[in-house]
């Protein structure tokens, strides 16, 4: 094998289930044309989802290409000890870029900068196809810089990328309510079920089910959750917008608000790398009147 089959397999794999997906968002709406649900908000919500690649792919253009050779030039100078590419490590690279797409997904949810990127993909209310490509613009680069861990400890940039291109691609058919539950699959992929799950706002379904392809990174880590009553998607937050650009930049206002009113550099940094939703703790008032004492 060489760097260009494994980089065409990558994109041949992406394209089969690009067409996948797309065979399934066109029962979706036939599905919801005839039952009568295909109705303006929806569309407008699909709209507003597909939209989201617009400043993907310039990111995707102009910053991701100068990451990738970056990495690939920094891999060839300094990683001397660069595993060989064959069918076995490409293999293993599809794992290791699971595992580590498991905790770039959680990390995600957990630090609030990335969040801003990573709920422009949550903030839809639907479940269909077109929210598996309902992105921020930056979570690509994200991605990448969370997966240089495999590149320092001996993968090939071509494999990892590769590695990324697949998991993602996988994942375009779970965006569904089309296709139930798999039986014995629901164990050990993530599937449609376990997915739905990951972007229901219901508390029992919050910040779960993190997994790309295998959902035993969530059995092993305690995040794991089966879909029991269909989820209530979206963010938890009261967000219903299908206007694009404020979905493109839904968390960005919160954000710069609250860095707007920290008082300290320790409040800014928490705001912007502690979980969403952080806020600082209210001092008390030291003393009230009555325990300063009678002033008359």
């Amino acid at each position: 094998m060489t760097a260009d089959s494994i980089s065409q397999f990558a994109t041949d794999f992406d394209d089969v289930f690009f067409l996948i997906g797309g065979a399934i968002l066109v029962i979706e709406l036939l599905t919801a044309l005839f039952s009568g649900k295909l109705r303006g908000r929806a569309v407008l919500d699909m709209i507003a989802s597909a939209s989201t690649q617009i400043p993907t792919l310039l990111v995707e253009i102009f910053l991701m290409s100068f990451l990738y050779v970056g990495m690939v030039l920094f891999a060839d100078a300094f990683v001397t000890w660069q595993m060989p590419i064959t069918i076995w490590t490409f293999a293993l690279a599809i794992l290791a870029c699971d595992f580590a797409y498991y905790w770039e997904h959680r990390i995600a949810h957990e630090v609030r900068l990335l969040w801003t990127q990573h709920a422009v993909h949550h903030s839809s209310r639907e479940m269909n196809v077109l929210v598996a490509v309902r992105f921020g613009p930056f979570e690509g680069f994200a991605s990448a810089v969370l997966h240089f861990p495999l590149v320092l400890i001996g993968f090939p940039p071509a494999l990892v990328f590769a590695g990324i291109i697949i998991v993602l691609g996988y994942q375009t058919w779970i965006h569904t309510e089309l296709i139930g539950k798999l039986g014995p699959l629901e164990g050990v992929l993530n599937t449609p079920a376990n997915h739905r799950v990951h972007h229901g706002c219901d508390d029992k379904y919050i910040d779960k089910n993190y997994g790309g392809i295998l959902i035993i990174w969530d059995r092993l880590f305690g995040t794991y959750q089966r879909e029991e009553e269909t989820p209530k998607y979206g963010l938890k937050r009261d967000y219903d917008s299908v206007n694009p650009l404020s979905v493109w930049i839904s968390e960005w206002p919160g954000l710069f608000a609250d860095l707007k009113k920290s008082r300290s550099f320790g409040e800014a940094f928490m705001y912007l790398f502690g979980r969403p939703g952080w806020q600082p703790k209210v001092k008390r008032a030291s003393k009230t009147l009555s325990e300063q004492g009678q002033t008359s």
